[in-house]
């Protein structure tokens, strides 16, 4: 049930945007509904506009990063070296990055019905060229370039869906909903292998279906997503969440400031000067060179290390990913019914078992049943996807509205440009010069080091906690603007 309706600024939602993007723009807020009419069309947009982001950001999963999959077939025909597939697949992460904050600036005040399907058909047209334009697979060089552009508007995909977590679930649920949301990842990269196969058995091994099949299949998705998503609340005739649900925002939001400051004002203001967000950021460094440095590299420690065979390291490699599903969807829950929206609390403990089980993977002796070293990776898995869905989650919770997508496409930027950089050339170089004991050592290490700077964080979560339960009892003590 709604509760009276609460006086807000107005604010033209387009403020800041630049003239040639206003058509994409966030629309306007509607005539509010009358009660009973609320009621009714509450409870069915919300799963509605949930399932379009989950099925939407999926799509982006289909069409991110293909050339791992046929590297194989590339380097049998002599197309392409392990240099050039090196230099390919990093023109995507690199662009991926950058992209997620900077599209996150636009993705704030615009429509997300409309910019997330335009990314995610921009993605698929970026691989039909490399399917069906011979030129670009000649050269390493446009291969990267066209890849590159590909990872940009891959940036295009998580900031409208945090903006729609944010408008469309309140405070006190966001935690589970966003767990539930972040497996989408998961069931994009099992599709993208589903309909790749598909492709090279229709066409006989041809690696180019590996690009156009998904991407044909992204474009559907994207439709798909036009049609059921939703801006926000407000611009269908609803009121917003947190009045509609009685539970307010940790952070207030002032929705005149885009009309008094410039736009890079407000986030420099918000999100580059803003502790909080930095410490996010830094932890992210530390949680995506966690998550990258033990996956990427399971099947050659275990290999190397261990002595396992390499399909018992790929096995251990998508045992990984597999806990990360348990892992992300346990965070959630525990998130907000044991922690009632702490979420810095939630991210200690959860890092502390990436800890124990990082130590005990690591310090497991040669000769090691192999179902134990398992067992020691599942949780690993398990426990650090929470903290990578947490970073992005805090950022959405512990910043004003309007600037939320940039604030966690700011703590993206972090870990994927340097944490996914650390993991992977960074944790190349240690084991080639110091081995396997000194990268594990640094790995545990860099689980100290974001548990500090959770702990960093805390005390600003506690304070806008408590102004947040304030609100609920009907008194509002302090400023927590972001």
């Amino acid at each position: 049930m709604s509760a009276p309706s609460q006086p807000r600024p107005a604010a033209d939602p387009a403020a800041g945007t630049p003239r040639a993007l206003r058509w994409m723009a966030a629309p306007a807020a509607a005539p509010r509904l009358p009660e009973q009419e609320i009621t009714r069309r509450y409870p069915r947009l919300r799963l509605q506009v949930f399932i379009g982001i989950f099925l939407g950001y999926a799509g982006f999963y289909l069409i991110r990063n293909n050339i791992s999959l046929i590297a194989p077939l590339l380097l049998a025909q002599g197309t392409i070296n392990t240099v050039g597939i090196g230099i390919i697949s990093n023109a995507v992460l690199l662009a991926y990055g950058f992209s997620k904050f900077f599209s996150a600036t636009v993705s704030d005040r615009s429509n997300a019905r409309y910019f997330l399907p335009i990314g995610l058909a921009l993605s698929a047209v970026a691989n039909l060229v490399v399917a069906f334009v011979p030129a670009v697979s000649a050269s390493v060089a446009l291969f990267a370039t066209v890849m590159f552009l590909n990872g940009w508007v891959q940036g295009m995909g998580w900031p409208p869906c945090g903006r729609v977590l944010v408008h469309w679930f309140s405070t006190n649920e966001r935690g589970w909903k966003t767990a539930i949301w972040n497996t989408a990842h998961n069931v994009g990269g099992m599709g993208v292998g589903a309909l790749a196969a598909l492709g090279l058995a229709l066409t006989g091994d041809t690696w180019q279906s590996a690009f156009w099949v998904p991407a044909i299949g992204a474009l559907v998705v994207a439709a798909v997503a036009f049609v059921l998503v939703r801006d926000r609340p407000e611009a269908v005739g609803l009121p917003p969440i947190e009045e509609h649900r009685n539970d307010p925002a940790k952070v207030e939001t002032d929705l005149g400031e885009l009309e008094q400051s410039s736009y890079w004002g407000v986030i420099v203001k918000h999100v580059l000067l803003n502790r909080t967000m930095v410490f996010l950021a830094l932890a992210n460094v530390f949680i995506y060179s966690l998550r990258y440095g033990v996956l990427s590299w399971a099947p050659t420690y275990l290999a190397e290390h261990h002595g396992m065979s390499l399909a018992q390291g790929i096995a251990g490699f998508s045992l990984f990913e597999l806990a990360g599903i348990f892992g992300t969807l346990a965070c959630g829950w525990v998130s907000d019914r044991v922690f009632h929206g702490n979420r810095s609390w939630t991210g200690i403990v959860f890092m502390v078992g990436v800890g124990v089980f990082l130590v005990a993977y690591w310090l497991a002796p040669v000769g090691t049943p192999y179902w134990l070293l398992m067992v020691f990776l599942f949780f690993i898995g398990a426990f650090i996807y929470g903290p990578v869905m947490l970073i992005g989650l805090q950022a959405l919770d512990m910043s004003a509205r309007h600037v939320a997508g940039t604030a966690a496409g700011f703590t993206g930027l972090f870990g994927y440009v340097f944490g996914a950089t650390l993991a992977s050339t960074g944790v190349g170089w240690v084991v080639h010069q110091f081995g396997w004991g000194a990268t594990y050592g640094l790995l545990t290490v860099s689980v100290v080091l974001t548990v500090v700077l959770l702990l960093c964080v805390l005390p600003r979560e506690r304070q806008l906690m408590a102004h947040h339960d304030s609100l609920r009892a009907g008194s509002s003590p302090g400023d927590t603007r972001g």
